[in-house]
């Protein structure tokens, strides 16, 4: 019985004590506060999943990273379709806190790879803990970063700190960080899948990216990606991938 049903009285189990001390109203947002569109999804048979599983992982597998790129030149378009497929990465609250610099620019990747240089010289000279040389020393890296002037695309992602609200003012974005690694990988795999070879690089720090590219104080480098082909003579680490039973843990009744 509603309050009309009621003869406009109190409605039932409601204190006299509620009625004079109401709590802050907070409203319930709904699927009517915003428009909703019907999930665009296409079923499809077990082994044709299966399939495409098997064959999106045998590309992968293959995809390795190397420091040794051709100068051959790389089609802007292919940049800019990996960058639309990092993008359409899950991300906190939808808010894509990311911002994708692409450099194809013979001055400025010299002026980026002198910074770089002058930073990485530092971490391994002074910087660089023990336990953390102990790994890279195999893979064979130095302070000397050719990728950034021998690729012809560098793409470098920034990860926006803040927001700014319709009103002008700031506000925070969320998970920014978790985004932009998912936004990452997808790009590398966009990458990889046309046919081309990135590398993930990190100078540290990486607070001269900001300047040197005249990216806002709310943003924040994260990843430096050479992008293009592979020289002829491209070499890469003999390492190997861990296994399913060293990466995995199931929970599995069905098993």
């Amino acid at each position: 019985m509603n309050a009309r049903q009621n003869g406009g009285l109190t409605p039932p189990n409601l204190s006299l004590h509620a009625l004079m001390n109401p709590e802050p109203v907070f409203v319930l947002r709904t699927m009517d506060d915003r428009p909703f569109i019907p999930l665009h999804w296409t079923e499809r048979l077990h082994d044709d999943m299966l399939k495409r599983a098997e064959l999106n992982y045998s590309e992968l597998s293959e995809r390795r990273t190397t420091r040794d790129f051709s100068d051959r030149d790389v089609d802007r378009r292919l940049i800019e379709l990996a960058i639309l497929s990092g993008s359409t990465a899950p991300n906190g609250a939808h808010l894509q806190p990311w911002t994708w610099v692409a450099i194809r620019n013979e001055e400025l990747q010299i002026r980026l790879r002198e910074a770089a240089e002058h930073e990485e010289r530092k971490t391994y000279s002074e910087r660089m803990p023990e336990a953390w040389s102990e790994v890279l020393t195999p893979l064979g890296t130095d302070a000397v970063k050719a990728h950034l002037t021998d690729a012809p695309w560098v793409v470098v992602l920034f990860k926006q700190k803040k927001r700014q609200r319709s009103n002008g003012e700031w506000g925070p974005t969320y998970y920014a960080t978790e985004s932009c690694g998912i936004a990452a990988g997808m790009f590398i795999q966009a990458v990889h899948n046309m046919g081309l070879v990135t590398l993930t690089h990190t100078p540290s720090p990486m607070g001269f990216l900001r300047e040197l590219l005249e990216r806002p104080r709310h943003e924040e480098a994260v990843l430096v990606m050479p992008i293009g082909y592979p020289a002829e003579d491209a070499m890469v680490p003999d390492i190997h991938r861990k296994t399913l039973d060293q990466v995995a843990v199931f929970f599995d009744e069905q098993s």
